[in-house]
């Protein structure tokens, strides 16, 4: 295997390279590393290092002693940054004897013996064994079938990828009813929907070992969604966090949509603004999918260390922080094509709807999309306006 050595942050690791005529996909290399998820991990350093911050603050306990598990390693250079860059004990895992053997030169390379700790095993054998303050689960496709070991797991925060975009935002529609229990919706706000798909599934996991969730940080980034959450133990916390819990509605012929919060709930077959049918998709999280107040820690820490994404860091997590809190957005392009009309900018639009009483926000997901709590037809109204 031929390798090259990269640096993330102020961490040196090596890395497989790929042969040129290599027919498989990078998923199926001996040791997977992937150099598009160099903002995921500069974001995972910042955000775990603000929440080791409130952990100290917090409880009695020293750096030395709060655990970090990832759970598929591959290269390593996941958990070392974490070691070398956050400064707290860091296991890590891979099943593949040549990740695990690269993790072990990666250790070396950074001399990080004291801080790490490398383990070649089943991922859910090894959660289901060990307690952790933090557990990061980062596969390969979807965490689906690693949700309740890492829920068993884990004492304070859970991380969480999902890279099985399609099956969480309804492109493949049955595949996301098996993997998460739940039914997705193939909408404009597709994105959106997967990012509340997955916060549902992880509430249930966490719930059947009495813990609840407070999101930290979530952000749907490209072909990633990717969560934070802080754990909230007992079953007065469980029961808080599956209040939360819904199902959203959608109209296809007017865009309607809407929300009703529980787990059994009666919902109108008929469209409150065109009387259509309408589409139904859940259960999944109606709440909050980020603290303001935790976005404000990460982007601290995102200012004072080396990065390479800092300013693409900065930009998702200041506008994650400043989205309202209203499930789902609406994408201004969709609409002014439905109504044949040209689009305005986005902070017209938001400023017109803010002028007309409305509260509104622009979104992480994408630039062209929008929170408000107008209805469907205010909204359309003040878009006719603003085309003349």
């Amino acid at each position: 295997m031929i390798c090259k050595t990269i640096v993330e942050g102020t961490t040196k690791v090596l890395v497989p390279i790929p042969p040129k005529d290599a027919t498989f996909p990078p998923s199926a290399a001996p040791v997977f590393y992937n150099p598009e998820m160099e903002l995921n991990r500069d974001i995972n350093v910042a955000a775990t290092a603000a929440f080791v911050e409130r952990l100290l603050s917090k409880k009695k306990i020293i750096r030395e002693k709060i655990s970090y598990v990832d759970a598929f390693s591959a290269s390593g250079i996941r958990g070392l940054r974490i070691a070398g860059e956050v400064g707290i004990h860091a296991i890590l895992n891979d099943w593949s004897h040549e990740a695990f053997e690269m993790i072990k030169e990666n250790i070396k390379i950074n001399g990080l013996e004291d801080k790490t700790m490398a383990i070649r095993k089943n991922a859910n054998l090894l959660l289901h064994e060990k307690k952790s303050h933090i557990v990061d689960i980062d596969p390969f496709g979807t965490p689906s079938p690693f949700l309740d070991a890492a829920s068993a797991s884990v004492q304070s925060m859970l991380s969480v990828t999902a890279t099985d975009t399609a099956p969480l935002c309804g492109a493949h529609r049955n595949s996301g009813i098996r993997k998460y229990a739940a039914v997705p919706l193939n909408t404009e706000y597709h994105s959106e929907m997967g990012l509340r798909i997955l916060l549902g599934a992880c509430a249930r996991e966490l719930a059947k070992h009495e813990k609840g969730m407070l999101p930290l940080l979530s952000h749907v980034t490209r072909h990633y969604v990717r969560t934070y959450l802080e754990i909230t133990p007992g079953t007065k916390q469980v029961d808080r966090t599956l209040k939360s819990m819904g199902f959203s509605i959608h109209c296809p012929m007017c865009g309607f949509r809407g929300h009703v919060y529980g787990l059994a709930v009666y919902i109108e077959k008929e469209c409150p603004s065109c009387n259509a049918l309408t589409q139904i998709a859940g259960p999944l999280w109606l709440g909050p999918f980020r603290e303001p107040s935790f976005c404000n820690e990460v982007i601290s820490k995102i200012e004072i260390y080396p990065l390479n994404t800092k300013n693409k860091a900065k930009k998702i997590i200041m506008l994650c922080r400043d989205e309202l809190d209203i499930p789902m957005f609406y994408d201004q392009h969709v609409i002014c094509k439905e109504l044949g009309v040209s689009a305005t900018g986005i902070e017209t639009l938001i400023e017109t709807l803010k002028d007309n009483g409305f509260e509104a926000s622009r979104i992480h997901f994408n630039g062209t999309s929008f929170r408000t709590d107008a209805q469907i037809f205010e909204i359309t109204k003040i878009i006719r306006d603003l085309s003349g």
